[in-house]
C-alpha cells in the first residue's frame, strides 16, 4: 500500500472528515512530512471509495459547494489493520540467528 493511501485511512479512522481535514490530519499524523495535493488526495478518494474502504459519511453545501466528509468503512478498517500488522513484521527483529 502507498504511504498515502495509508495515511489518509489513518485520517479517517478516528472520526469522518472532509478533504480539507484530512489533509490537515495526514500533515499532522505523518509530523509534517507528507502534504497532500488536492489531485492526489481526491483521485485517492476516488479509488477508496470504489474499493470499499471508505464511504461519504455525509454531504453539505458550504458556500455554494458541496463538502462531502468520508469515513471509514469495516472493510477499511480491516485493510488498515493488516497494514499496521505488515508494517510492524517489518520491524520486528527475527527469531535468534535468523539471517534477513
Amino acid at each position: 500500500m502507498q504511504e498515502p493511501t495509508s495515511l489518509i485511512l489513518c485520517a479517517v479512522a478516528d472520526q469522518p472528515r472532509h478533504g480539507y481535514a484530512i489533509t490537515q490530519e495526514v500533515k499532522k499524523i505523518s509530523d509534517g512530512r507528507v502534504t497532500l495535493r488536492t489531485g492526489t488526495l481526491y483521485s485517492a478518494l476516488q479509488r477508496l471509495l470504489e474499493d470499499g474502504q471508505i464511504q461519504v459519511h455525509s454531504e453539505e453545501i458550504v458556500s455554494g459547494r458541496a463538502r462531502r466528509t468520508y469515513a471509514l468503512t469495516p472493510e477499511g478498517r480491516a485493510t488498515l489493520a493488516a497494514e499496521a500488522e505488515r508494517r510492524l513484521a517489518v520491524h520486528r527483529p527475527g527469531p535468534k540467528g535468523a539471517i534477513a
